[in-house]
């Protein structure tokens, strides 16, 4: 299935157990009662409670009698530990345990149906407690009142020394939450006690609100409050120096009802109807550590045809409302919308009708986003039963009693990109399976075969540049913040076809108003994103236009003999030879050279001009980040862009000769050694005629390094003397003639000769030679060769320090003698 959930949990694995067992201890000792050994078989009653921000989880589970038991499942050290009993018949609303365990904290409810006032409390439905458990002690009434409270003690991030005190919130039904503090201290030994329990101090934190929902792991609480019939969304952040800061408000366009009341992840919520939750709204809010802010929001369903969810994305500042057509439905829906946050993904699904995998990194385009109707097994596979999202990506199923890890199941989705037959689910499964990282190596070699493969079904995009540009992205981006609005993460800047099934509409929206000046971490990240939408018009994304520009500048002087500084072009080569060393840092096989080193200066010039770009351009945008970090994050990019990738990519001549178009579209430096070899797979792929106009057309690039391995590598029948004279002829005359020398053959050394006579008589004056025809000196007597060749020994005797270059050292008149008559014997058929 597209989705991996991981079991962390598991009420009937990791504690019936235990329970057992302390059962079994409890009748073998005699014991009565009073401890978690009279569970008897009334397991059904077991359920989780609350899941503290160190993992820890609380359950609930009554004996025969009644009585209502309290355990905590250590999730570092995987034990249980009983923590107190109510021996009372009594319905748990709400429960929290501190971090050091001494304090618990519970609300309580009669558990009959005839309507009786709590036993504890005369006058009250529901009592809120404080209980001392280290060990068991006093128990302190908070609240006893008419109306619902849930509790939550803070967990404040000092692993060094708890803090003197402990802070507990309480949520009301009536719409306020307070905050209690509380100092414990230790008396005889390592006992502990509520200091001066009768008068707690106390603060709001919250009131009015119809909506809320705790961040247990990064200790935030959200909540919406009313103003004039407009939501207002605010966020409070606790910290560990015991105070809490309102760090924004920002306006939600939903409706809510004031006489409506919904809490979210504050512990097990079994009031409602689980069964029914079609009912009520959907409503999350999901961050990430990027400074990502979405609000997920489903209305009540007021349709059994579709259904409609919209998604606020505030760190882009825009909204997207989806409606998915469901179809002829049998009964009314029982099931509720479930949104899971999957880090960079926020995944909405309703049970045997669809899945929709959003995109919250980059959610402009909705190819970038995968959706899947009720007809596919990957919606079928889903679980069926209500979902909780917790903070990160844990997930609470309550009914189960389980505790999972929601994950891209990377395995399935590259299957699931080698079947399915849609341009959008094959963009949108790409960017999915890149973005669950993994060895790099194996993964886009698995993504290379399915592109060899299927390079011709793809319609919509270049399957090539998609590739190029998302590995490239997901490579450098999830290891730096803000990388992602400066790099390019798609090939494809406008998506028009529309995906079956869904319909949405994009609204601009009001960007949160930060009310602190002063941020760190995720506030840092997240007001970086926010200062983005205010300001970057157009978009920031780097694009190689002024690559483009510069390297054709730089092609067009050398062509017609003018040259920048040598300075400056040494700096570019410099650069490309940065990124030449890095890549071979990069490999992580045993040591090996790139293949085929010395490549065209072009390609340098293009992969050195890169490296200066995009480093300016970081260095203008990327704030806060050392210069040194910024040159190897711009040499990892390059080098990502132009890196030697495995054998699968050369395997197959055509697929090379469309990254060598995608390369060109995006205007992107290639591997080196990458024309080489391509040129070497197109003689050994292509009829003559074929390659000779791949050539002519600038497909294929004739490196020395390919020229030189075909002489050699190839004999010399009448097809391969073909070949190589058509490539010769296609040389520039300098590599031409030093090609020619390589290969024994009389079209060679006539090619040679001619070049050479060329040489010797471009400033010859027409004078007769200085000494008188010495006849014998010739190996046959034809007068006009003879004379020629004598002319030509003249000018090399007296211009011999001229005419000498490297690598002709043994070519003079004699080798242009022989050579002639050879050609002549030849053309006579002799």
């Amino acid at each position: 299935m597209a989705l991996r959930l991981v079991s962390d949990f598991d009420l009937r694995k990791d504690v019936l157990p235990w329970l057992r067992a302390q059962r079994a201890t409890s009748a073998a000792a005699g014991a009565g009662g009073g401890g978690p050994g009279v569970l008897e078989n009334n397991y059904e009653s077991l359920r989780i409670l609350n899941v503290e921000r160190n993992g820890n989880i609380i359950y609930t589970y009554k004996d025969k009698k009644g009585n209502v038991f309290f355990g905590l499942y250590d999730c570092q050290t995987r034990q249980n530990e009983h923590l107190y009993t109510f021996e009372k018949d009594l319905h748990v609303v709400s429960c929290s345990v501190n971090s050091e365990r001494t304090l618990l904290a519970v609300s309580l409810v009669h558990s009959t149906k005839e309507g009786r006032k709590n036993e504890l409390q005369p006058g009250s439905k529901c009592l809120t407690l404080l209980v001392e458990i280290h060990p068991v002690n006093n128990v302190k009434v908070l609240k006893a009142v008419d109306s619902y409270i849930w509790v939550q003690f803070l967990y404040p991030n000092v692993e060094s020394h708890p803090l003197p005190e402990n802070h507990l919130l309480l949520i009301s039904e009536e719409k306020y939450i307070e905050k209690f503090h509380i100092q414990a201290i230790q008396e005889d030994g390592n006992r502990v006690v509520i200091k001066d329990s009768g008068h707690l101090p106390r603060e709001r934190v919250a009131e009015e609100f119809v909506w809320a929902q705790w961040d247990m792991s990064e200790q935030r609480l959200y909540y919406i409050d009313l103003k004039k019939s407009r939501s207002i969304l605010k966020c409070i952040q606790f910290s560990a120096n015991e105070k809490f800061n309102l760090m924004f408000e920002a306006p939600l366009d939903i409706t809510l009802s004031d006489s409506g009341f919904k809490l979210v992840n504050f512990g097990c919520d079994d009031l409602q109807d689980q069964e029914n939750l079609s009912k009520h709204l959907t409503l999350c809010v999901f961050t990430n550590h990027t400074g990502s802010l979405c609000v997920c929001y489903g209305p009540k369903f007021d349709s059994w045809e579709k259904i409609t969810y919209s998604v606020f994305y505030f760190h882009k500042g825009h909204s997207k409302t989806f409606t998915v057509a469901l179809g002829s439905v049998d009964s009314q829906l029982t099931k509720g919308l479930t949104f899971l946050n999957l880090d960079y993904y926020v995944a909405v699904y309703l049970p045997g009708h669809f899945f929709h995998l959003l995109n919250i990194q980059h959610p402009d385009l909705i190819c970038h986003s995968l959706f899947l109707t009720g007809n596919s097994e990957v919606v079928d596979m889903l679980p069926h039963s209500p979902l909780q999202s917790l903070s990160g990506s844990l997930v609470l199923d309550w009914c189960s009693g389980k505790l999972y890890r929601a994950l891209l199941n990377q395995s399935y989705l590259l299957q699931f990109l080698w079947n399915t037959p849609l341009d959008c689910e094959k963009m949108a499964v790409l960017h999915c399976v890149l973005s669950c990282g993994g060895d790099p190596r194996v993964l886009e070699a698995k993504i290379i075969q399915w592109i060899s493969e299927n390079i011709s079904a793809c319609h919509s995009f270049d399957l090539i540049q998609e590739f190029i540009i998302a590995s490239s992205y997901w490579s450098i981006c999830p290891e730096t913040s803000n990388m992602d609005k400066l790099l390019p993460y798609s090939s494809v800047l406008t998506w028009k076809t529309e995906i079956p099934g869904i319909t949405l509409v994009t609204e601009e929206i009001a960007l949160p108003f930060m009310k602190v000046h002063s941020f760190k971490g995720y506030w840092e990240k997240l007001n970086s994103n926010l200062e983005y939408v205010k300001y970057s018009k157009p978009h920031l994304h780097y694009n190689n236009s002024m690559v483009r520009r510069e390297w054709h500048s730089l092609i067009s002087e050398e062509k017609a003999g003018r040259r920048r500084s040598m300075v400056y072009v040494r700096n570019i080569l410099d650069n490309a030879a940065k990124v030449i060393s890095n890549l071979g840092a990069r490999n992580l096989e045993p040591r090996l050279t790139h293949l085929f080193q010395e490549e065209d200066i072009h390609q340098r010039l293009l992969m050195g001009l890169m490296v200066s770009e995009l480093k300016d351009h970081l260095l203008r945008h990327l704030q806060g980040v050392e210069k040194k970090k910024i040159e190897q994050m711009v040499l990892d990019y390059v080098s990502k862009l132009s890196g030697r990738a495995s054998a699968a990519e050369f395997t197959v001549f055509h697929i090379m000769t469309r990254i060598l178009e995608a390369t060109k579209s995006l205007f992107l430096p290639l591997p080196p050694g990458f024309h080489t070899l391509h040129t070497i797979l197109g003689v050994h792929c292509l009829p003559l005629h074929n390659l000779l106009r791949y050539i002519d057309s600038g497909v294929l690039l004739l490196t020395e390094t390919a020229v030189t391995r075909l002489m050699k590598d190839l004999d010399n029948t009448e097809k391969n003397e073909r070949l190589k004279f058509s490539i010769i002829v296609r040389l520039p005359p300098l590599i031409g003639e030093k090609i020619c020398r390589l290969w024994d053959h009389p079209m060679s050394s006539n090619i040679i000769s001619r070049n050479h006579v060329k040489r010797l008589l471009q400033d010859y004056k027409g004078k007769p030679p200085s000494s008188v025809i010495d006849k014998s000196s010739f190996s046959v007597e034809f007068l006009p060769l003879n004379y020629f060749i004598e002319i030509l020994t003249d000018i090399e005797s007296s211009h011999q320090a001229l005419y000498t270059f490297e690598g002709h050292d043994n070519v003079d008149a004699k080798f242009v003698e022989e050579a002639a008559l050879k050609h002549t014997m030849m053309l006579l058929g002799l």
